[in-house]
């Protein structure tokens, strides 16, 4: 039986940078191979990846293995899942970590299956059990009603990591870690897909994820023409629009723009919670905000539980006054 130790990051690399997945993860990594008392490793993947390597280390990696082909320009499954397949086979760590991106919903219970061990979805916590030294996952269940702690006894532990549950280390550059090169050993004829496009969605402004503050609108907006009042106060405090699930149903705003356990997950410094009641399914991508506003007329809504302040009246008169001060203060 192979001797389990370590923890292996699969890092990406997303529009020319480490993506921030990454980071987090390292930064969830650290803290598991550290209470193992174990190596921090990282691999990224790719045709153009190396130049990045160094920067893995420097946001906590020991070592950084790199894997370039040009069949692996693009993500496909059956070309990674080979290369970190032989990968773990190669450095045998205890536990695997990967985003819970389009890429690792789709490698780690390939990989899983593949190496006989079980993968945990989409966790929201990490640790290690003190007596066991199990990876311990904490995910969401029942529709976001509750969290459950799963723990695996068959290694390597697979776990894919939902983006902004974890912290990132601050990057320090002046870390020493190893970089290595290795080759992908991989053959045209195993890749069984084929790569055809790319399509992306063109966006104005900032992101959602990334915004500083964010602006989400609930059912009670009543339609498309409320939001874009939302989409004002937004634009002044450059920040982004949000919106719960029936919005997005109903085809008021984009389906991209639903924040909640089926959709996006945003950790600003203000959550302004307009006409939103606040259910679990959506407070689940949005709890990690430093501070919620909540602007609701029910006084009973749930939302302001979790709200650092709290406005009970009609948002169309609440966030159009509001728009108006914040007028007032950034011209004066």
């Amino acid at each position: 039986m192979a001797d389990y130790k370590g923890v292996l990051v699969v890092g990406e690399v997303v529009d020319g940078k480490l993506a921030a997945i990454t980071s987090e993860l390292l930064g969830a990594g650290r803290g598991l191979a550290d209470a193992l008392g174990e190596t921090l490793i990282a691999v990224l993947i790719g045709s153009n990846v190396k130049g990045y390597a160094q920067e893995g280390v420097a946001y906590g990696a020991d070592k950084v293995y790199v894997v370039e082909d040009p069949l692996l320009e693009q993500y496909q499954g059956d070309s990674y899942l080979a290369v970190v397949e032989k990968l773990v086979n190669e450095v045998t760590p205890s536990i695997v970590l990967m985003g819970q991106t389009s890429i690792g919903r789709d490698l780690a219970p390939r990989l899983a299956f593949r190496l006989k061990s079980a993968a945990s979805m989409d966790c929201v916590a990490l640790g290690i059990d003190p007596d066991s030294k199990l990876l311990l996952g904490t995910r969401a269940v029942y529709g976001g009603n509750a969290q459950a702690i799963f723990a695996m006894e068959s290694k390597p532990q697979i776990a894919t990591v939902r983006a902004k549950a974890m912290e990132p280390l601050g990057k320090d550059d002046s870390r020493k870690g190893e970089v290595i090169t290795l080759e992908s050993g991989l053959d045209a004829s195993q890749i069984r897909t084929r790569y055809l496009e790319t399509v992306k969605e063109e966006i104005a402004g900032i992101k959602l994820e990334d915004a500083a503050i964010v602006v989400g609108g609930g059912r009670g907006i009543g339609g498309p023409d409320g939001f874009k009042e939302l989409q004002k106060l937004a634009t002044l405090l450059k920040g982004a629009v949000g919106a719960t699930r029936p919005p997005c149903d109903n085809k008021w705003v984009n389906d991209t723009l639903q924040i909640g356990l089926t959709g996006k997950i945003v950790t600003p410094d203000v959550y302004i919670a307009v006409a939103l009641s606040g259910s679990s399914q959506h407070l689940s991508g949005c709890s990690g905000s430093k501070n919620i506003i909540a602007i609701n007329k029910d006084p009973e809504a749930n939302i302001f539980k979790v709200a650092r302040f709290g406005v009970v009246g009609d948002w169309k008169q609440a966030v159009p006054a509001f728009t108006e001060k914040v007028k007032e203060l950034l011209a004066g």
